[in-house]
């Protein structure tokens, strides 16, 4: 069975997405499973939010170098979970294939620490049906 992989969609690909991501890679590797997180954006920035670079650098996440990108048809068709942060994937939705929206997730722009909080509590309920349980040493 190939490792699970979440897309994570936001417009500009430079903060929500990100966070998702980085998130969601945390929580798999503090389980010690094998797991992916893609983030992307439908109309992506040059550059990673800074706030989102220094504030997740803080925490040990190292983004500096990594660009937002365009979303494809390819990443949605190699995900086991698509999630949107407010934006309309429109015919890179495969049929089939279910986008979870999370509409509601505050902008990071206007307060990074609620935006923080209700992405990570939003992804620690995902890895629960989208991770392998832990693995245990015997």
């Amino acid at each position: 069975m190939s490792e699970p992989t979440v897309l994570f969609v936001c417009l500009h690909g430079a903060a929500k997405s990100v966070i998702a991501a980085a998130e969601f890679e945390r929580l798999a590797r503090a389980r010690g499973v094998a797991a992916r997180a893609v983030s992307a954006g439908t109309e992506p920035d040059p550059q990673i939010a800074p706030v989102v670079v220094a504030r997740l650098l803080e925490e040990g996440i190292d983004l500096r170098g990594l660009r937002p990108r365009r979303v494809t048809r390819q990443d949605v068709a190699q995900a086991s979970r698509v999630v949107s942060f407010g934006c309309d994937l429109g015919d890179l939705a495969l049929a089939g294939v279910e986008v979870e929206r999370w509409d509601d997730v505050p902008a990071v722009s206007d307060d990074f620490d609620r935006a923080r909080a209700a992405i990570r509590a939003r992804v620690a309920r995902l890895s629960v049906f989208v991770l392998p349980p832990p693995r245990t040493s015997r």
